[in-house]
């Protein structure tokens, strides 16, 4: 089916609650309100939403730790995000998983961790129960250019093909894994070209394109709930920011940064809803002025929020036995 003008705004929407969040998360941690460093989602939002909006409430989701986007996307609850980020006992993991450690299992969201490629194998794992259980759920897993040359990224993909599972590896290229440029760590242009190597559709999209990816995405998930096995979408995109909070990217090219923010997915998604006369500018202000005051209420919240105390700081977690 086609993308419908309130489908559209609806996308809009969602990408403008991620990049609040984001921006709003970067400024407390300025403010010294947030502990450790953030991994900011901020300009690769249509990836996300383009992608995650193809899926049911009972479909899955695995992160990355630049994560925030994926579980917004899915249905996150802000304030839980913020309170997380901030450490508090509000927060999704009680504020001690922090940042890069959220999960959600009854949306699905099976949470996001620091190591790079651990997303792979994890929605692996998650595609093969779907498939035991005999169910026509899907699996989106989110990864880096990076990861791509680790080996749990061709474990992954090798094994999802042999048993045809119904996973959609998603490889969000923002060009450099922490600071080093793709030219240097892969000798091709395309991560998507490794999927012929495991039998599965490779596909390379504009990932600053909200429409675009979520066209593509629609194909690979109605294929896969079909038994038709997984697939590699490559969506090229870029990050606003440096690769964590406090990093000042001095290894990019500015010109071609600057070029990427003209190129933003937020502008490009908006561009399009006035230029078809699918919403007004004013309508557009207002979606930016509510995720404003939505996270204005997340960091109210979690200020409000105590702090995890001393008697709960084994559960919840996994312990071997002494």
């Amino acid at each position: 089916m086609p993308l419908s003008p309130a489908d559209l705004l609806g996308l809009y929407r969602s990408m403008v609650r991620i990049r609040a969040f984001e921006e709003r998360a970067n400024t407390e941690w300025h403010a010294g309100n947030v502990p450790g460093h953030l991994h900011l989602y901020s300009g690769q939002e249509a990836t996300a939403v383009g992608v995650i909006a193809n899926l049911r409430l009972d479909d899955f989701v695995v992160g990355t730790h630049r994560g925030h986007g994926h579980v917004m996307a899915k249905g996150g609850d802000s304030k839980r995000m913020m309170a997380e980020v901030w450490g508090k006992a509000g927060g999704y993991c009680k504020g001690k998983g922090g940042s890069m450690h959220m999960a959600d299992a009854s949306l699905g969201i099976l949470g996001s961790n620091g190591i790079v490629g651990a997303s792979l194998p994890i929605a692996t794992g998650v595609g093969l129960a779907c498939q035991y259980q005999g169910t026509d759920r899907v699996c989106a897993c989110f990864f880096g250019d990076g990861a791509s040359d680790r080996g749990t990224f061709h474990e992954s993909l090798d094994l999802a093909s042999v048993w045809n599972l119904p996973v959609i590896y998603v490889c969000e290229n923002n060009s450099f894994a922490v600071s080093t440029h793709a030219d240097e760590h892969m000798n091709i242009a395309d991560v998507a070209v490794r999927a012929a190597g495991y039998g599965m559709p490779g596909m390379v999209v504009d990932g600053n394109d909200v429409v675009a990816v979520w066209k593509v995405t629609a194909e690979a998930v109605a294929r896969a709930r079909a038994g038709g096995g997984p697939c590699l979408i490559e969506c090229k995109t870029w990050r606003r920011h440096g690769h964590f909070t406090g990093d000042p990217a001095e290894y990019r090219d500015d010109d071609t940064h600057q070029d990427w923010l003209k190129n933003d997915p937020l502008i490009r998604c908006a561009d399009l809803l006035v230029l078809e006369s699918w919403a007004t500018t004013d309508e557009l202000d207002r979606i930016r002025l509510e995720a404003q005051a939505e996270m204005d209420a997340a960091v109210e919240y979690s200020r409000n929020s105590p702090w995890p105390t001393l008697d709960e700081l084994t559960t919840g977690v996994y312990a071997g036995e002494a």
